[in-house]
């Protein structure tokens, strides 16, 4: 078998292990996946999967005898020699990440093993200097995934960059590992593992950064009667700053930013070093999400026995992702204020109704909106910019619209009845151009 094609190890299945497995054997190689599940082994070997992700489904349908799913480590290192470590490092209690998972798979690697580590796994700086330490003959590459949520086969398979981290000795396996990339045509960075390492937190933290000071920037405009819509717009036709993640907003949540942002002002902290602004961009994007309560407070006083129903649940559209949703924060802070909370999500409701106990879900938005003193658009999924907003209208005790993505156009809701409040704009807001 030729270099490019050689086979690929994958360890943990979750939504990053998955996506890697799949799109590598999209490329042609045999890949090995493991899994220390045994449910959820067995439920990929039968074709189901338990995640969301456009396009993943079909591609592991169309790969299926390429890609064996295993809970064995032996069968593992018989099958590949790349190994992408795939698996979970969310935060601590501290807000540190938990390696726990990661320290498992390499205590499992064999002494002497000519095997290459290469990591996909969101670690801290320092991490593969520690693993090394612990393991000095093991050869060591960093690969961190760049991957967007609703977007993940199209984000691996025409990367922006492809950034792979080592150090002296290894030279070789970051070569065997950029050829795997090479045929995706995206620019193949190569750097010290450390830098690696830190080029995956720095990047999160620095998106995660752009929609926190944009949602400032829209909160500042709604005191002075500006629009944020037609402020972004105008800094992003400068090149310098760019249009991506300059989307005002209720905040940002999901597996990645919240958790990479904390961690990062965790590793600055452990240092003897307080990462101010990233305390900012955190307590910023907290906020934001309980800024709605007070817009259906400015409409509609006291919350107690109000009706509330919230349009989208996921933290993202294309996802059924439940985590840091802003769905969470908002529906317990309504509850706690006296609201009757319904909900509403096309994918995610089933995972979200585990969390949302007390939240009553809807089979569909006309039903949530049935009866409803105000509505919330939490998540931009694309049937509510298609839902007959004017017979909505006519269903709802008070048709109240609190657009928490700015996703709507304003002037037709309000043409149909509706009393419209976005996040920084004025009813004669454009819509915006689709979020990155």
């Amino acid at each position: 078998m030729s270099e490019q094609l050689q086979p690929v190890g994958v360890i943990g299945v979750g939504w990053v292990g998955l996506v890697t497995a799949a799109c590598f054997a999209e490329l042609g190689h045999q890949v090995v996946a493991r899994d220390i599940l045994p449910e959820k082994v067995e439920a990929l070997s039968r074709g189901e999967v338990a995640i969301h992700e456009p396009g993943l489904e079909e591609l592991l349908r169309r790969n299926a005898e390429r890609i064996n799913f295993t809970t064995d480590m032996d069968e593992l290192l018989e099958g590949a020699r790349l190994l992408f470590v795939c698996v979970d490092t969310p935060p601590t209690y501290s807000g540190d990440a938990d390696l726990s998972r990661v320290r498992s798979v390499v205590q499992e690697l064999p002494e002497g093993s000519d095997h290459v580590l290469v990591m996909k796994s969101t670690v801290p700086a320092g991490t593969g200097e520690s693993i090394r330490r612990d393991k000095p003959d093991l050869a060591y590459v960093s690969c961190p995934e760049f991957l967007k949520e609703g977007t993940a086969v199209e984000d691996f398979m025409h990367p922006d960059r492809v950034v792979i981290g080592s150090d002296s000795g290894d030279e070789a396996a970051a070569d065997a590992v950029a050829e795997l990339y090479r045929p995706l045509g995206g620019e193949i960075l190569r750097s010290d593992v450390a830098s690696a390492e830190m080029i995956k937190l720095a990047s999160n933290a620095f998106l995660a950064t752009k929609i926190s000071f944009i949602n400032e920037i829209a909160n500042v405009c709604e005191e002075v009667g500006a629009d944020v819509g037609e402020v972004a717009k105008g800094m992003g036709l400068d090149e310098r700053i760019g249009t991506a993640f300059l989307r005002a907003g209720i905040g940002y949540g999901g597996s990645c930013f919240p958790k990479d942002v904390s961690a990062l002002k965790m590793l600055a902290g452990n240092t003897g070093y307080h990462f101010q602004l990233l305390t900012a961009v955190i307590e910023v994007n907290e906020l934001q999400k309980r800024r709605v309560v007070g817009k259906l407070e400015k409409h509609l006083g006291s919350l107690i026995g109000k009706r509330i129903a919230l349009l989208g649940l996921a933290f993202k559209p294309d996802t059924d992702d439940m985590r840091e949703a802003s769905s969470l924060v908002l529906s317990a802070r309504l509850q706690g204020e006296g609201a009757e909370v319904v909900a509403y999500d096309p994918v995610a409701a089933e995972r979200a109704s585990g969390l949302l106990s007390s939240v009553e879900m809807a089979s569909s938005a006309m039903e949530a909106l049935e009866g409803a003193d105000a509505a919330v658009l939490v998540t931009e999924w694309r049937e509510f910019a298609e839902l007959d907003w004017a017979a909505a209208a006519e269903r709802m005790a008070r048709p109240l619209l609190v657009d928490g993505r700015n996703f709507l156009e304003p002037q037709p809701l309000v043409d149909a009845g509706f009393e419209y409040e976005g996040i920084g704009r004025t009813v004669s807001s454009p819509r915006p151009a689709p979020a990155p």
